[in-house]
């Protein structure tokens, strides 16, 4: 069978595989409109990674009904809550996230070998298939480097908004009002925007305690989630809310020199490899290449 052939039968494939899509979206329209539909009933908005807005039409076309058919809850629950302490709940949800997956896992390094066969593009056969599981981890490592980044913020703001509230509620403000002030002030930072969401939620009812809480799982830090435990317990017991945040703000402070200091340490423990396979081969040639040469040459 020559390459004529080939090519031959690979557009039938991908003619058959596009009047299956075709008939499949038509039937599954209705249920791909109730997938893509947010909490807030809104579209999502547009994403930071060009490849997730590229890829977007093709997902829903292609793949997002296939997504609903992934029932195991625990994968969908690690899912829905990476998305959400990486603050990609307005743009993404849980079967949009699984149709990325199966999108850049299947369909796309399919399309990559059948063009490479058909094409004779020449690609290396291990190339393509690294494809197929880097292209399905794809939106965990976006989503993963969103919440890093979420993080660094945070951590960085987070003494200087603990004084701030500590001045505010000193100055007369209530806490709540002191909140607000502040993330008017700061807009635009993350913990201003998260800020807000826990004003947004005790307006809508819930109690101070659990909007903290909610606060607490959407950052999910080590240093958001004992601030928050220590404001709760604080409100819980009638402690001065003020000293409270003076003493976060230190100990926060603390924490922070004693992380630098461990980063210093492990920087100088790593530098040490380059400095054995890279920098001493070198400076032993320089220092003993030439009383190499002139031993081997017999002086000469």
């Amino acid at each position: 069978m020559g390459s004529a052939e080939f090519i031959l039968i690979g557009g039938l494939l991908l003619a058959a595989f596009a009047v299956y899509s075709f008939v499949t979206v038509l039937l599954n329209q209705s249920a791909d409109q109730e997938v893509l539909s947010w909490a807030s009933g809104s579209q999502p908005v547009k994403s930071k990674s060009f490849l997730i807005n590229f890829s977007r039409p093709l997902v829903y076309q292609l793949t997002l009904q296939h997504s609903q058919k992934v029932k195991s809850a625990s994968y969908r629950k690690n899912i829905e809550k990476l998305i959400m302490t990486s603050g990609l709940s307005q743009e993404l949800n849980v079967d949009e996230f699984i149709g990325l997956q199966i999108f850049w896992g299947l369909v796309f390094p399919a399309l990559v070998v059948l063009l490479n066969f058909t094409l004779e593009m020449g690609l290396p056969i291990f190339l393509v298939l690294a494809i197929f599981p880097g292209g399905a981890y794809f939106p965990f490592l976006y989503a993963r480097g969103e919440k890093k980044s979420r993080e660094l913020s945070v951590r960085s703001d987070l003494p200087f908004f603990a004084d701030l509230l500590a001045l505010s509620t000193e100055a007369g403000l209530d806490f709540i009002s002191a909140i607000q002030r502040i993330a008017e002030k700061a807009d635009g930072r993350v913990l201003a925007d998260e800020l807000n969401i826990v004003l947004k939620d005790i307006k809508l009812g819930a109690s101070r305690a659990d909007a903290l809480r909610g606060l607490s799982r959407r950052l999910d830090t080590g240093e958001i989630t004992s601030f928050v435990a220590v404001l709760i317990d604080a409100d819980a017991t009638g402690a001065s809310i003020s000293q409270v945040l003076k003493d976060q703000s230190v100990q926060i402070r603390q924490q922070r020199f004693v992380n630098a200091e461990k980063a210093g340490a492990r920087a100088s423990q790593l530098m040490l490899v380059p400095m054995i396979l890279f920098i001493l081969p070198a400076v032993f040639i320089v220092v003993f290449g030439p009383v190499a040469i002139q031993f081997m040459t017999g002086g000469k």
